[in-house]
């Protein structure tokens, strides 16, 4: 395609609006609205966000992970504690995530800080995942380099073996992680380009300031 003709690809706004008001005082309450809103709207893979990390230097990191539950206390997802942002995590616990639910017209970011959730919890988690799942953590040791494609159909096998009419054990290098929000901000694409963007800024561990930013 041309440069030309990737500059003329734009789309209107035109789906809804957010003004201060109709935004609820509490961020995770209207993430909570929106969320409800995107199910409704079937849209595919609503849990899906972009989890951006960054190395103890800065060079960041994005790719989309999914969430697996979210409270007053934060954003849950589960991955592979040695995976690229397992180490980055370690390293540098800043974090953002971004949802984009583009039929909606909206997304959300979210800052903040990253920590890993209670072992019981990443059990409990793991135990309701399905079977294949399971296996497929076990098997798979994430980011690292393989030589092809056989060697993890081979530990996939080895693991079937081992697991056979059995449980399967949630490995230690796998758990859940949580980003504690300190910025939430919600868009709501509008007509000219004047979109809505209503930004939350945590004051202190209970409360937040609500403010409106140019598009």
């Amino acid at each position: 395609m041309k440069q030309e003709d990737i500059q003329n690809i734009r789309n209107e706004y035109l789906a809804a609006s957010l003004s201060e008001t109709d935004a609820h005082a509490d961020p995770i309450k209207q993430f909570d609205k929106w969320f409800n809103e995107a199910l409704k709207a079937e849209l595919h893979e609503p849990t899906a966000m972009t989890l951006a990390t960054a190395t103890h230097d800065g060079r960041p990191s994005a790719r989309i992970v999914l969430m697996k539950g979210f409270d007053s206390n934060g954003f849950v997802f589960y991955t592979n504690y040695l995976s690229r942002k397992g180490k980055e995590i370690a390293k540098n616990p800043l974090g953002a995530l971004m949802f984009f639910w583009g039929t909606l017209e909206r997304q959300v970011r979210i800052e903040g800080t990253i920590e890993k959730i209670s072992k019981e919890e990443s059990i409990r988690y793991f135990q309701t995942r399905p079977r294949a799942s399971q296996l497929g953590a076990v098997v798979s040791p994430q980011s690292q380099e393989i030589p092809d494609r056989n060697i993890l159909d081979k530990k996939w096998q080895e693991a079937e073996a081992e697991f056979l009419d059995k449980d399967v054990i949630k490995p230690s290098f796998w758990g859940g992680y949580v980003l504690k929000p300190r910025l939430i901000e919600f868009w709501q694409g509008r007509q000219s380009r004047l979109h809505d963007r209503i930004l939350y800024k945590k004051i202190d561990n209970k409360h937040w300031k609500k403010v409106r930013l140019a598009p």
